[in-house]
């Protein structure tokens, strides 16, 4: 079994994300910048089955500029066997991403596709199911467990209220969440190994996908601060400004 896993370079979780001052995006300009935390659960899954002999090659795709190599880079360290960067500069929407990947699983025969249920950066939630529609694969998305049989799959996924067992056929589309799988870290000897690791190099432009935007971002800006709180001396005093400021009696 061949298995992809999309790893996305986003802004590290724990940097304080800053808008730009003339509101067209996120500063990222000397930002540290980190594996989407979804990814990383997505990729640990796969190295996992491949340890367990279930798959036989683990494949990292990152779509991006050329420092998202260093994304690849950890991904290998981690346990991938081979890396995939498709240069691309700009922002992707989802579409344009799950077309690129569709191309790279094609030219794979992957067996097994494994992402992130999103991206922390957007947020979007739509590159596995875009992914699914354009294979015509079918997928489950949201897993918290993963149990791979004879060309079928298992999935407990999370959703509102409880949790669904479903199992689909293979090749699938398989989208992670936060409960399946503790991250492992890269030791050192691992990351040192890495770097003999191969990793192809291609071109978005190359591929003959199309990944012009079809969304403009008009305005960019951070949340309303919030005002800083009061204290009151009676219970009186309480009610009355709930009335006259706050307007919720």
């Amino acid at each position: 079994m061949k298995i992809i896993v999309g790893v996305k370079r986003v802004v590290d979780f724990n940097v304080r994300v800053r808008v730009k001052a003339d509101g067209s995006g996120v500063e990222t300009s000397n930002v540290k910048m980190s594996m989407n935390p979804f990814d990383e659960i997505a990729l640990e899954e796969a190295i996992r089955l491949k340890e367990a002999g279930t798959a036989s090659e683990v494949i990292a795709v990152s779509i991006g500029p050329e420092k998202a190599s260093e994304t690849l880079r950890t991904a290998l360290a981690m346990g991938a066997d081979r890396g995939v960067l498709i240069k691309a500069e700009g922002s992707l929407e989802p579409l344009a991403v799950a077309k690129l990947l569709a191309k790279i699983a094609n030219d794979e025969n992957a067996d097994l596709i494994i992402l992130g249920k999103q991206a922390i950066d957007d947020d979007s939630n739509q590159t596995g199911q875009m992914l699914a529609g354009l294979l015509d694969w079918p997928q489950a998305t949201f897993a918290s467990k993963i149990t791979i049989g004879d060309k079928s799959a298992q999935i407990v996924r999370e959703i509102d209220g409880g949790l669904q067992t479903i199992e689909t056929s293979l090749p699938a589309i398989i989208t992670v969440d936060l409960r399946l799988n503790q991250p492992r870290y890269a030791s050192l000897p691992n990351i040192m190994k890495a770097k003999k690791k191969p990793m192809d190099v291609k071109d978005a432009a190359d591929l003959g996908v199309d990944i012009t935007p079809r969304l403009k971002v008009l305005n960019t800006e951070p949340p309303a601060t919030r005002k800083p709180g009061q204290m009151v001396g009676s219970v009186e005093e309480l009610v009355a400004k709930l009335k006259t400021e706050a307007g919720v009696l």
